[in-house]
């Protein structure tokens, strides 16, 4: 998988994604950004809940069970000191459908410690490679 981001000027990034979507990102004006589109945080806090709720229609639906409303309150909390990363997520599961609770928190074990790559990236060592100019560094960050 790969992406393409370009800065736009100040705090301002677009990005093409290998699917063929666009994407902004921005700080906020206390950061030299002009509030112009989300945080990159704010993306992957959207990621996460978007991948554990495509893993979750997708599992319910294989247990041949009907969602008839699905929505997610997700919140990060982070910490203090910089690089500021996610020290814990929550999410709020709001569904609706003859869905026994049984079923649904099954659904949600096997997204959290199964399926979902957003998720288990958050807690994986990454090794991070970089190139500058078409000269990439033989160690990684």
């Amino acid at each position: 998988m790969q992406a393409t981001v370009t800065w736009n000027k100040q705090m301002g990034f677009s990005g093409q994604t290998e699917s063929g979507h666009h994407l902004a990102m921005d700080a906020a004006p206390e950061n030299g950004g002009e509030n112009q589109a989300p945080r990159p945080t704010e993306l992957l806090l959207h990621a996460v809940a978007g991948c554990t709720g495509i893993d979750i229609v997708s599992i319910l639906e294989k247990m041949r069970l009907t969602i008839s409303h699905f929505e997610m309150d997700i919140e990060g909390e982070r910490a203090e000191d910089h690089p500021r990363r996610f020290t814990s997520i929550s999410i709020h599961y709001r569904l609706e459908g003859d869905l026994p609770e049984d079923k649904v928190r099954r659904a949600i074990s096997l997204s959290k410690d199964k399926y979902c790559s957003v998720s288990q990236s958050l807690n994986a060592e990454i090794s991070v490679y970089y190139s500058i100019n078409g000269v990439r560094s033989e160690d990684p960050l």
